[in-house]
């Protein structure tokens, strides 16, 4: 657990300008204006030790504060990051760093060099391209790129993230600078601990892992799937504050069923069919074993795309004995219920009134079903009363009993007497129906990329006169309709839980994760929405919101886990 704070150790500057980083010395960094009083309670600032961690050297005095300025001894034979970012260096930084006449003599404030990249930026149309020269940012001047990344998050989480990590994760091998992250492969089974060793940082707090098998919308990429690691951790930083240093993208290579992956020479990873034998199992376990042993019981684990069959029953055999979760399938469910929350204020009908119809029966659609059942239940239905509100359409059809194809035991309980990501499948003439059987049809479509959405926004609207209220997984542009008015789309994205989720779970130190953080964590987003943006057609707050929505969500679901007794003892009122 974290066990206080050290004496001056947090410092918040009021003279900082609300739209920039505020860079802490240990886990999180906050901005003045978002309740850090209480959320500071639980750092444990300073070196230190977190529970159940191997020890490790401490580093010096002299080196906390080389890293707190960001100072980094440059290789004089390659001057990339010190050409436009080392601008910033004062003239004895640069004469400590030796680097003293090998950048022009002035001395540039942040300001203007995020201008500079933000003009650049505007200057380029194509995605892939963007997400590139961000990257890039990435490698040479973290800092600066957060400035970007927080100053513009409704411009940008679409290039980091969803829609455009897919595009860029099908031609990793491709556009491959640097590797980010850790490689782990089915060859190193018996020696995952002495690769974490070799990884720089020895403080890690969180690791986002995945083994590529199932990449948004687009299947089996392999080691292409390091993007989504890398992706997420991002956000993890731009929009809860949690430290890039504190958090490891791994991806791990048991090989790959894409067959263009395997006849394609640039492929970075291993040239086999993907390994379903009981050496992944036990490679997986390794490596959950490795993590906790080095990095502490509470390090946070958070499993990304891995394929259906597996997901589950990893959530199921690791949940009570780490602290981890899946964003696919528990990520995926706060948010989607989090727009039914927001749908039910302005419908003015519970949630337990509603009738769920899923396309798709796979991880996603699952968790938001079990997860509907929960907010039900909360609202006093019984368990089968509200499944029974609950169907699931698959590729086969209805889930109903008696059907040629066989469902398997986690589907088992929403059969009657995935989001599918196969796209565009609520076809017009769905869609009217909705819309003839509501007054206002609620039509999700969350499957990921934009080009794998069940249906665009503008179908939605347009067929139900403008009466649906619409979310999608990525991002769509605002839709004027025939008589002038103007909807914007809800996003149902996920990094609207998971940074607040990872935020409280660092800093209330609990070893193990409950589906009711999750509940509480769509709650907590559904109440942020304003009735005026309700009335705009959003089911979510705007994205620019999204640091004060993680930092409230952490604060809720630290309760959860035993941070309440934290914020008490120090007298905090919460929000």
């Amino acid at each position: 657990m974290f066990k206080g704070c050290g004496s001056g150790a947090l410092q918040v500057s009021t003279e900082l300008s609300t739209s920039r980083p505020v860079i802490f010395h240990h886990v999180v960094q906050v901005e003045d204006n978002l309740v850090p009083e209480a959320l500071c309670l639980c750092l444990q600032m300073g070196t230190h030790q977190r529970e159940g961690q191997a020890p490790h050297a401490q580093p010096s005095h002299q080196q906390n504060d080389t890293a707190l300025v960001g100072l980094l001894k440059p290789d004089k034979s390659s001057l990339s990051g010190f050409e436009e970012e080392g601008m910033a260096f004062s003239l004895p930084e640069r004469q400590i760093l030796g680097i003293h006449g090998l950048l022009p003599p002035k001395v540039e404030t942040q300001d203007i060099q995020a201008m500079r990249f933000q003009n650049n930026l505007k200057n380029m149309t194509d995605p892939l391209q963007k997400y590139i020269y961000l990257m890039g940012i990435q490698e040479r001047n973290e800092r600066l790129f957060y400035r970007l990344l927080m100053d513009d998050i409704e411009e940008l989480m679409p290039i980091v993230y969803t829609p455009t990590v897919g595009l860029a994760c099908t031609h990793y091998g491709h556009i491959f600078r640097r590797p980010k992250g850790l490689f782990i492969s089915i060859l190193d089974k018996g020696h995952i601990r002495s690769i974490l060793d070799n990884w720089p940082e020895t403080d890690v707090a969180a690791v986002v892992v995945t083994d590529g098998e199932r990449i948004l919308g687009l299947g089996d990429l392999g080691v292409y799937g390091m993007g989504i690691p890398v992706g997420k951790l991002c956000l993890y930083t731009a929009c809860a504050g949690i430290r890039p240093d504190s958090c490891l993208p791994v991806v791990i290579d048991v090989g790959t069923d894409n067959e263009t992956l395997l006849r394609d020479p640039l492929y970075m990873g291993l040239y086999q069919e993907r390994d379903r034998s009981q050496a992944y199992d036990d490679l997986i376990d390794e490596f959950m074993e490795a993590v906790v042993e080095k990095y502490g019981q509470d390090t946070l684990i958070q499993f990304e795309d891995f394929g259906n069959h597996n997901a589950f029953r990893f959530l199921r055999k690791y949940r009570e004995k780490y602290c981890t979760f899946n964003d696919d399938i528990q990520g995926t469910a706060s948010v989607a219920l989090a727009g039914l929350l927001a749908a039910q204020r302005a419908i003015g009908k519970p949630i337990t009134e509603h009738r769920v119809l899923f396309l798709g029966a796979g991880e996603a659609a699952l968790g938001i079903a079990n997860l509907i059942v929960m907010a039900m239940m909360e609202r006093g239905m019984t368990q089968a009363e509200a499944r029974k509100k609950i169907w699931m359409f698959d590729k086969h059809g209805l889930l109903v009993k008696g059907r040629p194809q066989e469902t398997d035991s986690n589907q088992e309980a929403f059969v009657h007497d995935s989001v599918s990501g196969a796209g565009r499948l609520f076809t017009h003439d769905v869609i009217k129906v909705m819309g003839t059987l509501n007054e206002r049809p609620i039509i999700f479509a969350l499957s990921n990329p934009t080009n794998k959405a069940e249906c665009t926004a503008e179908d939605a609207y347009t067929l139900t006169d403008g009466r649906c209220l619409f979310a999608s997984g990525s991002p769509f542009g605002p839709v004027t309709l025939s008589d002038g008015r103007v909807i914007t789309p809800g996003q149902g994205n996920n990094a609207y839980i998971f940074p607040g989720v990872a935020l409280a779970v660092i800093l209330s130190g609990v070893r193990h994760i409950s589906d009711t953080v999750f509940l509480e964590a769509a709650k907590t987003l559904s109440e942020q929405l304003t009735d005026k943006e309700l009335e705009e057609g959003r089911l979510y707050p705007p994205l620019s919101n999204i640091r004060e929505v993680s930092v409230r969500m952490a604060v809720k679901a630290s309760l959860l886990g035993g941070g309440v007794c934290l914020f008490k003892r120090h007298g905090v009122s919460l929000p």
